[in-house]
């Protein structure tokens, strides 16, 4: 049965998606520059940085939407991860401003739930600014629970929470 035209497809990247994952990283996080300090290093990404994050043991996803045809659009949202201790790390969730509120982002973490548990890592891991609490409220929606507070290099006061979802308990 085809997927109905609007449908979100994630799929797993390969370093030619690098570019679009860089582009789409850099229009996601625009919003934060000169609003956050420090500022976001995600800011920096290009092809080139992209490329060994999504080179095994880690990896990355790209959201398509499926357009009338049946075929896929551009790449509308993106992800990073890799493992972390016995978790799989959630970074660098990406969707673009004209995709938001279209369920990218949650396809984008189920995406990243599914490949932990084929790892058989017991949890997902992330960071999350402490001056962006909508973006709390989003991972809490998706089970995330808040961990602990720390500090980025260089401030006494911390700038932003680890969120951690148990997929189950590790044996």
């Amino acid at each position: 049965m085809a997927e109905p035209a609007g449908a979100i497809l994630v799929r797993r990247a390969a370093p030619d998606d690098a570019a679009d994952i860089a582009a789409l990283i850099n229009e996601a996080f625009a919003q934060y520059r000169g609003r956050l300090d420090p500022q976001p290093s995600a800011l920096a990404e290009t092809a080139e940085t992209v490329v060994p994050q999504i080179a095994a043991p880690a990896g990355a996803a790209v959201a398509l939407r499926l357009e009338g045809s049946g075929s896929t659009g551009p790449a509308v949202g993106a992800v990073l991860y890799r493992p972390e201790e016995e978790d799989l790390y959630l970074g660098r969730l990406a969707v673009a401003p004209g995709a938001r509120r279209g369920g990218i982002a949650g396809a984008l973490i189920r995406f990243v739930e599914d490949e932990a548990r084929r790892r058989d890592c017991p949890g997902i891991v992330l960071g999350v600014r402490i001056a962006v609490p909508a973006n709390q409220r989003l991972f809490a929606r998706h089970g995330f629970v808040e961990v602990s507070r720390h500090a980025h290099d260089g401030y006494a006061h911390p700038t932003w929470i680890r969120m951690r979802k148990r997929l189950f308990s590790a044996v």
